[in-house]
């Protein structure tokens, strides 16, 4: 079996995040891969010290020829069976297979379905998304649920010290491009409502300055810590009490995965990811969304009660286990690159 992935993400993201674990992950499998990728140094690195040297194409324009062409070329030298286009701009660069190979591609969001024309199935990352396909036309037989995998491998706390943050606080970590679907600005505000709680806000995007006005506006700024992006987020994790997912748009959510992978409670505003996920009162607590008094109210709950943020850490830690860990989801890709394989859709 041979899988080809095609990657044009940017620089910073869940879904580039996730393509590379994944890609390693496989390989660690033993799956023949070959990568084809939009050049950028930090996961090029990743993947050759993993032992994946990743061929890079400029991935950009309409008239982007230099890309078409050396597409075609690894496809000719490489021969694969399967190929794994990851989100809108590789989906449309791949050329008509004509049964030379099975067309995939990967959906992390609600995205605009004439990108995947040349298409043979779809895989999406949430049930959500695959009703989505199908409500969109796309057939169900070749409409796929295949969920995210995060680590969980033991990792040493970052120092609270470090981050100018006393020992004796909570720690509420929140992470993700600093963009509006996500709603830090919601998560800034509910922090006067939790007058004791510091912030960790890891991640980088259009509105850092216009988040960082506002938490100076509210009288907060002092108690919030912007990190940046962080590639390797599982110290900050390791060292907060508990973690908020605010997004007024999220087709899944990974940092509920990470919190649970993490055993750390999650509040999420109930979007239409978390909602997927999270059973309120269960495995974590939902607010509604853009509501900072609400989501203040459910991140107290968790900070007052330590048999309440253990219960929630247990119950999401075990749904980790059982459906989202690197084990089970590897081998869902696998069984689902067989399956297609199998059953080639040809123009």
């Amino acid at each position: 079996m041979r899988v080809m992935h095609c990657m044009a993400g940017a620089r910073h993201g869940g879904a580039e995040a996730f393509f590379t674990r994944l890609v390693l992950a496989l390989h660690h499998a033993g799956l023949d891969q070959r990568v084809l990728l939009r050049g950028e140094e930090n996961r090029e690195r990743q993947l050759a010290d993993g032992g994946i040297a990743a061929v890079t194409l400029p991935f950009g324009g309409k008239l982007d020829i230099a890309t078409r062409l050396g597409l075609r070329r690894e496809l000719r030298s490489y021969k694969p069976d399967v190929v794994l286009s990851w989100m809108n701009r590789a989906a449309s660069f791949c050329p008509k297979p004509a049964g030379r190979f099975v067309h995939c591609a990967r959906l992390g969001g609600y995205y605009d379905l004439k990108y995947y024309r040349t298409c043979d199935h779809l895989v999406g990352n949430t049930k959500g998304i695959v009703n989505y396909l199908a409500e969109h036309g796309w057939p169900e037989e070749r409409a796929h649920y295949v969920p995210n995998f995060v680590s969980a491998a033991p990792v040493a706390p970052v120092s609270r010290r470090k981050l100018s943050t006393p020992d004796d606080v909570a720690v509420v970590l929140a992470l993700g491009r600093l963009h509006q679907n996500k709603a830090f600005d919601v998560l800034i505000q509910a922090m006067r409502g939790l007058p004791d709680v510091y912030l960790w806000l890891a991640g980088q995007g259009p509105l850092e300055a216009e988040l960082y006005n506002q938490a100076v506006h509210f009288g907060v700024a002092p108690r919030i810590r912007f990190l940046g992006w962080q590639e390797d987020p599982g110290p900050f994790y390791a060292a907060a009490d508990v973690v908020a997912c605010p997004s007024r748009a999220e087709p899944l959510g990974n940092v509920v995965l990470e919190a649970w992978a993490r055993r750390r409670p999650i509040v999420a505003a109930a979007a239409a990811g978390p909602v997927e996920l999270i059973r309120d009162g269960e495995n974590g607590l939902l607010a509604p969304i853009d509501d900072a008094e609400a989501l203040a109210a459910a991140i107290n709950r968790v900070l007052v009660s330590r048999e309440t943020a253990l219960a929630l850490a247990q119950a999401g830690h075990d749904d980790y286990l059982a459906d989202y860990s690197e084990a089970v989801v590897v081998q869902r890709y696998l069984d689902f690159f067989a399956k297609v394989a199998g059953n080639e859709v040809t123009g």
